[in-house]
């Protein structure tokens, strides 16, 4: 009796221990999970997933382009050689507007046919007297002619081809500021009538026209500019050559 109460008792034990044993065995087909000690943890390393980046170049400096143009310079007073070259291209395309432009407001522009100035005879006119001056067909006496001492009776038409613009002055001259390239005898008072502290000029000169003549056709235009503080007007301009 008491045999077959141990006898029970034993197999009741074994059965427990059966299902406890199953209950910690893993499913079939599932692989038991692993999990990382704390040493493994800390050693474990991130799997890289972006690209290295790239390289980059420095930004390179813009070199200056020949063909940039420097700050605009519109608005500050002319040089008097641009003055001058202004005034000059006014008189070989006859452009009296432009020309007027240039006058002095007060003291007008006078007009010299040889190298010496004579305030006394010599004709000035006012700036809007200049501007009409090409096309006024009246006679006035500009002073007289070198050697035979006639009168120079002109229009200002005539005038301007025979003591203004009488060669082409822009192409062939040799230019100076301030200084006399062309010497002749008569006398030249330019200084004396426009002192060089308060009157700029600008000569164009040319040596010659003829080859056979040596010289003696040489030419010289003279603009004369009052300095009104950085800027210039225009009050003369004298006609030189050789006379004899």
């Amino acid at each position: 009796m008491h045999f077959a109460r141990n006898i029970g008792g034993l197999a009741l034990i074994a059965a427990m221990l059966w299902l406890t044993a199953c209950r910690g065995t893993p499913e079939a087909g599932t692989e038991p999970k692993q999990t990382q000690t704390p040493e493994q943890s800390q050693t474990a390393q991130p799997v890289a997933t972006t690209e290295p980046p790239q390289k980059t170049e420095p930004p390179q400096e813009k070199e200056p382009s020949s063909t940039e143009q420097p700050q605009d310079l519109e608005g500050l007073p002319p040089l008097v050689e641009e003055a001058a070259s202004t005034v000059m291209n006014a008189l070989r395309n006859k452009d009296m507007s432009q020309l007027a432009a240039w006058v002095h407001s007060e003291k007008g522009l006078r007009f010299s046919p040889y190298a010496y100035v004579d305030t006394k005879n010599d004709l000035v006119f006012s700036k809007d007297e200049v501007e009409g001056l090409m096309n006024d067909s009246t006679k006035r006496v500009w002073r007289t002619f070198a050697g035979s001492g006639d009168l120079i009776e002109l229009t200002f038409a005539d005038y301007y081809k025979r003591f203004v613009y009488d060669a082409d002055f822009i192409q062939t001259a040799e230019t100076a500021v301030n200084k006399g390239l062309g010497q002749g005898t008569t006398i030249n008072n330019l200084n004396e009538v426009y002192p060089k502290e308060q009157y700029d000029f600008v000569e164009y000169h040319i040596k010659g026209i003829d080859p056979s003549v040596e010289g003696m056709d040489w030419r010289s235009l003279r603009l004369v500019f009052e300095k009104i503080g950085e800027d210039h007007a225009l009050v003369g301009i004298i006609h030189d050559q050789w006379t004899p």
